[in-house]
């Protein structure tokens, strides 16, 4: 029998998107450039894309898009496809998910309602330390007026709703299901919407109840109004876990932000984290960006393709085949540094877990407030802006959303994802790649690093010998002020068990004295 080539496979998941037309909203954050770039590159036979972009910092939405083709991760689609095709298949309209009636134009409205058949809502400030009143009016009231945009839409066959799976966090297991949401969706909405900023400030801990920020409240209240439109639309809830740079393509490493792992592995590269208060024995969900779109694709065509209509809930997690714990991510990080070094390293990367509150406030004093007051006089005198303090003032914010998540755990059911790939022919598997068994992590931290280097602190990788150098200078001065230290303190213990012993016996003295007398 004659074994069949990889291409001569049928691309059923092209097939599904040939000659529709897609509507994108938060097509400028980093999961919605990653879905753009493939669209275009695997994709190409889709009618047209629409993307809603609000204008931002005097910038027409169209300059934005211009900005966006002409980043480092467009780079293998703009040789293949050149750049006037791009921009031919993709049309900017400009919109605000934020405000009333989206911010359309009726010209734009009655388009999207005749030409769309699929809509991929992404749009949302994913700041966990968010105005209340802002989250609710992008993250919620927005994905209301897009389900009523949805509703009038003639030709709708998907409305996919991009969740998270860490909204319902009262949840230590999540399934792949609809939970209540925690208040009435409504209700907050007309709240928020009456009241004024500082009203709704007074009132957030309380509209919160257990759940830690405004992110995880207002994704769960979306999912709620999602719920309630599945009777009326073909709509779906994706829940990508903790997205994170690319792994494989188009650009191994690439991101375009420093949250999540990304901002630890280069706060610790960089020497300015040496603490956190962390289990380390825990582990998060996290799912490369571009494995990340390949689910939310194959979902997609199991939904239309395969007819699933009853699996409208998708858990896009990982740790039911990986589980990699915050000691593990912070050793191989370390190793990695230690290869791949960053420009300007203010100490040599070190530092620890803490499972003491107490230890790690303690550690957050000695290893980083007092050094950046340091290096601040020190940068003062040398005659430029102090920085570290503000550094540090950035990371502790941080900290106060990281712990709540590092020391609590949480586990995700995704059976429908698993089940599709059984699904895929071997062309899919490869061109729409939703497993993780080749991977190699450490690789994976170096491209991390490397990328983070040049597309996040433009740092050129021809820096790295005189990195490298730096590095090794770096050690030494750690060495020293490790030694220094431990004998300041043995200097320290010896002197005060000395002037404790003569405590001791001038006390011993004077009850002995008073004793005889």
């Amino acid at each position: 029998m004659t074994e069949v080539k990889i291409e001569e496979w049928p691309d059923r998941i092209a097939e599904v998107f040939k000659g529709r037309e897609i509507l994108l909203t938060g097509g400028t954050g980093f999961l919605g450039k990653v879905i753009i770039e493939k669209f275009l590159r695997c994709l190409p036979e889709i009618e047209q894309i629409y993307l809603l972009v609000r204008p931002k910092k005097g910038k027409d939405p169209k300059h934005r898009l211009d900005d966006i083709f002409n980043s480092a991760l467009f780079e293998k689609v703009r040789t293949q496809r050149g750049i006037e095709a791009l921009k031919k298949s993709v049309t900017i309209i400009s919109g605000d998910v934020s405000l009333p009636g989206l911010g359309l134009s009726a010209e734009d409205r009655k388009l999207i309602c005749e030409k769309v058949s699929i809509v991929y809502h992404g749009a949302a400030t994913v700041r966990f330390d968010e105005l209340l009143k802002r989250a609710v009016l992008l993250n919620t009231r927005g994905t209301k007026q897009m389900l009523d945009l949805a509703k009038e839409i003639k030709n709708l066959v998907l409305f996919a709703h991009i969740s998270t799976a860490y909204c319902h966090l009262e949840e230590k297991l999540l399934g792949e299901k609809s939970y209540p949401p925690p208040s009435n969706p409504h209700k907050i909405i007309k709240c928020v919407e009456w009241m004024d900023d500082d009203v709704v400030e007074a009132m957030t801990d309380k509209i919160l109840g257990n759940l830690p920020n405004t992110y995880a409240f207002t994704k769960a209240l979306s999912e709620g109004l999602v719920e309630e439109a599945m009777p009326h639309i073909p709509a779906v809830i994706l829940r990508p876990s903790i997205v994170i740079p690319v792994w494989k393509e188009p650009v191994p490493g690439w991101t375009d932000n420093i949250n999540g792992p990304t901002g630890l592995l280069i706060g610790a590269g960089k020497g300015v984290i040496r603490t956190m208060y962390c289990n380390e024995n825990g582990y998060a969900d996290y799912l490369p960006v571009d494995i990340a779109v390949n689910a939310i694709l194959t979902a997609s065509w199991n939904f239309l393709y395969c007819k699933e209509h009853e699996k409208r809930v998708y858990n896009l997690t990982s740790s039911s085949d990986f589980k990699v714990t915050w000691a593990e991510i912070i050793e191989r990080g370390r190793r990695v540094t230690e290869k791949v070094p960053l420009n300007g390293v203010v100490w040599y990367p070190g530092g620890s877990m803490k499972k003491s509150r107490l230890m790690h406030n303690i550690c957050v004093l000695f290893f980083h407030m007092i050094p950046a007051y340091i290096i601040d006089a020190l940068i003062f005198l040398a005659g430029h802006k102090p920085i570290m303090c503000r550094v540090h003032r950035r990371i502790q914010k941080g900290f106060e959303v990281f712990e709540y998540y590092a020391n609590n755990q949480w586990d995700f059911v995704n059976t429908n994802i698993t089940q599709i790939r059984d699904k895929l022919n071997p062309r899919e598997k490869i061109m729409y790649q939703i497993h993780g068994d080749d991977l190699d992590l450490d690789a994976y931290f170096e491209a991390c690093i490397r990328s983070a280097r040049v597309f996040i602190l433009n740092e050129p990788l021809e820096t790295l010998p005189a990195a490298r150098r730096h590095m090794k200078v770096m050690y030494w001065v750690d060495v020293i002020t490790k030694i220094l230290f431990f004998v300041l303190i043995i200097y320290m213990f010896a002197c005060w068990s000395d002037s404790f012993r003569q405590l001791l016996a001038r006390g011993w003295e004077l009850v002995t004295r008073q004793l005889s007398s």
